[in-house]
């Protein structure tokens, strides 16, 4: 376990806390509560500043709306941004928090190689970052929360290689290399499949998780004349998996060649129970903003945090939360998913049940 004592003197201390050392002073020097509670002065809330890489891909409303309700409880305010995509206008949001002098940033990078010195400024003047799924390289966080992403490659190509013969043939279609992630999940992956000795057809890459890139890449894969049949496409995410498939199904391949991504979004789990996509990855975004609110918390008032892990950003160790995600297919989507996550209604919604 990985201690964070605090490196920050506290701007706000916790009303609970704060509450909890009046009741110890006067019970030591005999006197009421109610003579003296009166004189309270209540401390203003925790700030936190949330800037968010865009809400594109599905599940990040809920990451929000999680961590924000979470924070709520923990007795802090939060002030999410949306920096839809831009490197610049998070680096800019970045800034603005520092000028607001926020109590600590939480931060769900657009560009892990773009914001170290904006993170690093923001330490300077003494407010902690937390980095939120995505790790900033070389800008020292006070905290990674994230899944282990290694796992969530490993989930895929395990499910591809159970499914394929010795020597099948894939394309992968990754997310972009700005998200510190990918590297690790096409690790993950590759390292699953190597012992089927399984050939990767062509690798792409969609630019900011553009969606659109998938079926591009997928379309102009099939349409070469020499091009072989893949036996499976990785995908990134649910989202390149989405605009993967409709790639296939333009060529009558939907349901025929093997898709995988991640985030259990809804259209992936009703591709899933429809039979055009084989697995995904599910990583409960509940446990996770709930957890980053509350080390975010933590940070604010230099309350020592403990966390699962270490991780290297390329300068630095930094305390890393590591989840662990789960793959989803027909087979366990309705004990994985269905009520916890997505409601069956929503799911099924184009299936006939019998």
């Amino acid at each position: 376990m990985k201690q964070h004592t605090g490196k920050y003197r506290s701007k706000k201390l916790p009303k609970l806390l704060f509450i909890t050392l009046l009741l110890v002073t006067l019970t030591g020097c005999g006197q009421s509560v109610e003579t003296k509670q009166d004189h309270v002065e209540e401390n203003p809330n925790i700030q936190i500043g949330f800037t968010m890489d865009s809400f594109l891909i599905e599940r990040w409303q809920r990451d929000r709306d999680v961590f924000v309700s979470k924070a709520k409880r923990l007795g802090a305010d939060v002030n999410v941004q949306n920096a839809n995509g831009s490197l610049e206008e998070q680096i800019s949001q970045i800034n603005y928090f520092i000028e607001k002098d926020v109590d600590v940033i939480v931060v769900v990078a657009t560009d892990c190689e773009g914001l170290s010195e904006a993170i690093l400024k923001a330490k300077k003047e003494g407010i902690p970052v937390v980095a939120y799924d995505r790790l900033i390289n070389r800008a020292n966080v006070d905290a990674f929360v994230s899944f282990d992403n290694q796992m969530v490659g490993e989930l895929m190509g395990r499910a591809i290689a159970d499914k394929l013969p010795e020597g099948g043939n894939i394309l992968m279609m990754n997310g972009p290399l700005t998200d510190s992630n990918v590297p690790f999940v096409m690790e993950g992956f590759q390292q699953a499949i190597a012992d089927k000795n399984i050939n990767i057809l062509d690798t792409g890459y969609a630019a900011n998780w553009r969606a659109e890139d998938a079926f591009d890449f997928t379309g102009n894969y099939l349409s070469r004349e020499e091009a072989v049949i893949p036996d499976a496409i990785m995908c990134g995410n649910d989202s390149l998996a989405g605009q993967a498939t409709k790639a296939l199904a333009e060529r009558r391949l939907a349901g025929k060649v093997i898709v995988t991504g991640q985030d259990a979004d809804l259209d992936a789990c009703q591709r899933i129970v429809e039979g055009t996509q084989y697995m995904t990855v599910y990583k409960p975004v509940e446990k996770l903003a709930e957890r980053a609110a509350e080390i975010a918390v933590a940070l604010a008032v230099n309350e020592p945090i403990n966390t699962s892990d270490t991780i290297h950003d390329g300068t630095y160790d930094v305390p890393y939360e590591k989840l662990t995600p789960v793959a989803v297919t027909k087979e366990n989507i309705d004990e994985v998913i269905i009520g916890s996550y997505h409601q069956r209604k929503e799911v099924y919604l184009n299936v006939r049940e019998e």
